[in-house]
């Protein structure tokens, strides 16, 4: 792990001159769980030798680094003096891995190790983590494991914690299987493939229990009208995390498309308020 960290100190040392004065942005690739993390890093403009807050962000099941939600909330914290760190999960975007081999641990794995690069990386200050859906559970889980003195804030955005009831009913994203008799892996509506140990981690999977560890700052935001995680599991991180606060949005649905410039204000500027 060290040689890695190495390794890519050395590159952005050669990217980022010590007098970055416009905003930067790069692409570059980060070691995690299984694999080359596909990953991009965006800084505001700093002065001479200057530091600032990243923000990570981790997105949910199926997805990846980019979209409409991730686009609009780093360009706000871009223009609050906020970096942004994305990535792609491992088997999605990007990266490296096959979908049937992905699972939240190794996910919570790749996240830890995209702090580790932060932390190493000269010009980092605060850390902070933003997941949306499945990435919620990871960055909650992540944060919990890691603690304050590592993750300064959390944002969380439609966590998908249905996922461990989902696995336990043995219906995922409209496939249906038999938990306790999992095939190798099951045939998504998508086309995926989601493969055992997915499932046989998720049911027992400690998810409120982890992310109750966490004794930071979080923000949990909700839609009312979210159909694929009810609002009510974000209530549950509300409920276990000791200082958190939640907002649930009437009308809002899982992507928070119904009003995506409210939900990035919401959470862009709660992060700018934590963090500088």
């Amino acid at each position: 792990m060290k040689i890695r960290r190495l390794l890519a100190l050395a590159f952005f040392m050669g990217a980022f001159s010590p007098g970055v004065s416009a905003q930067t942005d790069s692409t570059f690739y980060i070691q995690g769980a299984v694999g080359r993390l596909a990953s991009r890093l965006q800084l505001p403009a700093m002065e001479g030798g200057g530091h600032c807050p990243l923000v990570i962000l981790c997105h949910g099941f199926a997805g990846n680094m980019g979209g409409p939600l991730f686009d609009g909330i780093a360009h706000e914290l871009l223009a609050g003096g906020i970096g942004v760190l994305r990535f792609d999960f491992n088997a999605h975007g990007r990266s490296d891995g096959e979908f049937r081999h992905m699972t939240v641990p190794n996910e919570i794995e790749d996240a830890r190790a995209v702090v580790a690069w932060a932390e190493a990386f000269p010009q980092a200050g605060d850390i902070a983590l933003l997941g949306h859906s499945q990435g919620g559970v990871v960055a909650a889980m992540t944060a919990g494991q890691l603690g304050k003195k590592k993750i300064k804030a959390v944002v969380l955005m439609a966590p998908a914690a249905v996922l461990r009831d989902d696995a336990l009913r043995g219906n995922t994203m409209g496939a249906s299987y038999d938990p306790w008799h999992a095939p190798e892996f099951v045939k998504l509506p998508s086309g995926h493939e989601l493969g055992r140990e997915f499932i046989q981690t998720a049911l027992a999977l400690p998810i409120y229990e982890t992310a109750a560890k966490y004794e930071g700052p979080v923000l949990v935001i909700h839609g009312q009208a979210d159909r694929i995680v009810p609002y009510t599991y974000g209530e549950r991180f509300h409920e276990v995390m000791p200082e958190s606060s939640i907002e649930v949005i009437p009308g809002e649905d899982h992507g928070f498309f119904a009003n995506l410039p409210h939900a990035v204000s919401m959470a862009s500027a709660w992060l700018v308020k934590e963090l500088r």
